[in-house]
């Protein structure tokens, strides 16, 4: 805002709106919390007189203008609305003209004609009330113009939206330039109350309204080194300098001074938060302040920001570790390395500065740092004497906050040489702290989520046992690289009768904790139906109606395979998905298995068939979902073409040859979707380590079970299972005899990683493990196999259903 020459007609600085203006902020008690140089210049008071005390004081109204021409009548009766609005009475804005006193020059009084506007103000801070004022006799508003006998401009102030008026968006953005010794993010709380309850404005009694354009209230250039130029002049002859002299000068410090911290502001927010990487954020902090702002930057977290843990609960004490992450400096390297090591955890008793920063959460202002301050952090230093780092330097501590919590802290410190930090330093430290804070929190928040959704998928996929019945497993899982790092894809082995074991590969459509979370029922469901030994296309049928259930947009593929290494075979169905690979041990040679695609699960109303494969000991089986396969722009084919040719490399382990797939298939580029890899090496069961034998139903039968395995295990040198599998033997042929409807008993024993004894029989009825009392004839028998065996179990079959126990193999 520029300010007119006394004496000067309303013409370009009044009509375009570029005035001088006091500003003066109210808090809720009533007191004075920021006073400018306008102020002073308007009111005559200084800011050290202004600040803290009560604004009627230095706002004494006198009431309405009162003047003898007509043309001020318009505007009569419009002062106490001003003394209104520093009572605090009204709750909306108001606009007006009135008269005030104030000191002069000589001790004396002296009114000043004003133009002012009030905005109430809410929110967090402690301002209350925002006042603007104008000089309106320098204004010269309602003179007469003595050629034509009519009356010149009147002026009044008034309200009106900013958007009205061409360059809104550059009047919105000069308006903060009005609170220069505020924070930014105060001042721009302010800001936006005034756009929203109206933007100040003159009006013209010839209908003419202009908006009030921000210029810090500093005169036309000329008219300030012609100002300077007179001061020169009288100071060299020994005259008093002229005030307005003095307040130019000190405008134009306050002026660069706050432009230079702006940039600084700036500058720094374009350098800080280019990464969602919690580290890279630190460093990008701790290299924007040195050595611009500062010549050592040493920033400290709390542990659990640093842990990727949950949010910080409760406010720091003198027990909360202090993580040190960072430390930049322009001494000589290595200084401080040895004295204060980054990665260093550790408290900060009550009596330092660091412990007032965290616990308060402002910032606290050193300027020099005493021998006796420099001692009490140093006695935090075992064995290491940090006095001659800090001693004799200005320091400013600011602490990092998020949602009104303190993350950490940034020590910053200046040489001796360096002007001491002032209260603008502190503005600016506490600023930069408050950005810094929120991309720190941002970067906390997503390592957060990040390590949580790792969890989430880790808890959701199976940790497979490497070694079933028959078979070795291998798998890998690699998150989504561009789409989030939790998807749907999964996979699964399920150990069935028979020494069988179901493998499964499914991918959910879409990504992200649905995804996962639809997962996690459609894993359980296959789960629990592969316990039951549904046939594949059964299962896949089953699955198909629960997605039904659980909602229309649940939509997945799955690969479901039954692996049977005693008659060699797999057993397999497809529901959308990709087909697997099969190697042959014989030659090699690998292929894509030709199964019916079928619809994918959720679909419904779709048939799905199955198919069975026979397969040799030592044969692989590769099942993956369309992650490791598919990228943008590329035929599924070659992704397809590419895993059929590197499942046939050998490899000296399952693991290997699985890490060699991966780099076969994920080195193309462009792959953004999750991946899971199943692989299984089918080593069969021999027929040497099976026996079978069908007994009849009746009683006698028991007897000859007990010395068929007495004899099977002396022949495979298992004498030592026998006991306790003879036992287990007779009470589940006893309990078909004795309850089962059967027309036959078949008993089998397969010998492979563990003594597995499998008694079938035609009745469907499966058996329930009861609670036996002391004088109960009946439901011991189950009791006694589940305290003795390894693992035990129940199934039915397609001709009835099978009950199994295992016994661990003893140790050679």
């Amino acid at each position: 805002m520029e300010q007119g020459t006394p004496g000067e007609p309303v013409t370009q600085s009044a009509a375009s709106g570029r005035i001088p203006l006091a500003v003066v902020v109210v808090d809720g008690a009533g007191l004075v919390s920021h006073w400018s140089i306008g102020a002073r210049r308007l009111f005559g008071y200084g800011k050290e007189e202004a600040v803290g005390r009560p604004v009627g004081d230095l706002l004494p109204v006198h009431g309405a203008l009162q003047e003898d021409r007509e043309p001020y009548g318009a505007y009569d009766g419009l002062g106490p609305d001003l003394e209104t609005s520093l009572d605090g009475r009204i709750s909306y804005p108001a606009a007006g003209r009135a008269r005030l006193t104030g000191p002069g020059d000589g001790g004396g009084r002296r009114r000043v004609d004003v133009l002012w506007w009030a905005y109430p103000l809410v929110g967090p801070g402690p301002e209350r009330l925002l006042v603007l004022a104008a000089d309106a006799a320098r204004l010269h508003a309602g003179q007469h113009d003595e050629q034509h006998d009519e009356l010149v401009e009147r002026i009044a102030p008034a309200f009106a939206l900013h958007t009205d008026f061409p360059g809104a968006d550059e009047l919105a953005a000069r308006l903060p330039e009005i609170l220069p010794s505020m924070s930014v993010g105060e001042s721009a709380r302010i800001v936006s109350q005034v756009l929203e309850l109206g933007y100040p404005v003159l009006e013209f009694s010839r209908h003419d309204r202009v908006p009030v354009t921000p210029d810090w209230g500093v005169a036309r250039r000329a008219e300030r080194k012609e100002r300077r130029q007179r001061a020169a002049q009288a100071a060299a002859a020994g005259l008093p300098v002229a005030p307005d002299a003095v307040d130019d000068e000190a405008e134009d410090l306050e002026y660069a001074a706050v432009r230079e911290h702006l940039e600084f502001l700036n500058e720094v927010s374009g350098r800080i938060g280019s990464s969602l990487d919690l580290s890279r954020t630190i460093v990008e902090v701790s290299k924007a302040v040195v050595p611009r702002f500062t010549d050592v930057a040493g920033t400290y977290l709390r542990e659990q920001v640093v842990a990727g843990e949950g949010f910080p609960e409760g406010v720091p004490d003198e027990t909360t570790m202090w993580h040190r992450v960072a430390l930049e400096h322009t001494d000589e390297p290595g200084r401080w390395d040895d004295v204060v090591p980054v990665g260093e955890s550790m408290p900060f008793p009550v009596h330092t500065p660091f412990f007032q920063c965290m616990t308060s959460g402002d910032p606290v202002l050193v300027p020099r740092i005493t021998e006796e301050m420099g001692n009490a952090i140093a006695s935090q230093f075992e064995k290491r004497d940090i006095r001659p780092l800090i001693n004799h330097r200005s320091m400013l501590v600011v602490p990092l906050k998020a949602r009104n919590v303190v993350l950490g802290f940034m020590i910053l410190l200046r040489h001796r040489e360096r002007p001491v930090f002032n209260d603008m330093d502190r503005v600016t430290g506490a600023e930069l702290a408050a950005r810094a804070g929120l991309v720190l929190d941002n970067a906390r928040m997503y390592t957060y989520q990040e390590s949580v959704a790792d969890t989430l998928q880790d808890s959701m996929l199976p940790h497979i046992q490497p070694r079933m019945s028959g078979c070795d497993i291998a798998t890998r899982y690699l998150p989504g690289t561009l789409l989030g790092r939790v998807g749907g894809d999964w996979f699964d082995s399920v150990k069935l009768p028979g020494s069988r074991t179901a493998l499964v590969v499914g991918d959910v459509m879409g990504h992200g904790l649905n995804s996962a979370a639809m997962m996690g029922q459609l894993r359980t469901a296959v789960q629990t139906m592969a316990a039951l030994d549904l046939p594949p296309e059964q299962l896949l049928r089953n699955l198909d109606d629960l997605a039904q259930r659980l909602g229309e947009h649940y939509l997945a593929t799955c690969l479901y395979a039954v692996y049977d290494p005693i008659a060699s075979e797999l057993h397999l169905a497809n529901a959308g998905h990709i087909p697997p690979v099969v190697v042959r041990a014989g030659d090699g040679r690998s292929e894509l298995l030709d199964l019916p695609t079928g619809a994918p699960i959720g679909v419904g109303g779709v048939p799905f068939e199955s198919v069975v494969v026979r397969v040799a000991p030592g044969d692989r089986l590769l099942m993956c979902t369309d992650g490791l396969v598919e990228v943008r722009g590329e035929d599924i084919g070659v992704g397809l073409a590419t895993l059929t040719e590197s499942a046939a490399h050998p490899a000296a382990s399952m693991d290997d040859a699985c890490d060699t797939i991966i780099r076969a298939l994920n080195t193309r580029g462009g792959r953004k979707d999750d991946v899971a890899l199943l692989m299984a090496r089918l080593n069969g069961i021999e027929a040497r380590d099976v026996a079978h034998q069908r007994l009849a139903v009746d009683p006698s039968e028991v007897g000859r079970a007990r010395e068929l395995v007495r004899a099977q295990l002396r022949a495979w040198s298992l004498q030592s299972l026998s006991d306790t599998a003879e036992l287990l033997v007779d009470e589940l042929v006893t309990n078909v005899v004795r309850h089962s409807r059967s027309s036959r008993i078949d008993l089998r024993l397969v010998r492979s990683g563990a003594l597995l004894c499998e008694v079938e029989d035609d009745d469907q009825t499966l058996p329930t493990l009861l609670s036996a009392g002391p004088g109960d004839e009946f439901g011991r028998g189950l009791r006694v196999v589940s305290a003795l065996a390894k693992e035990w179990g129940t199934s039915r079959t397609r001709q009835g259903k099978t009950v199994w126990f295992e016994l661990g193999l003893p140790r050679r």
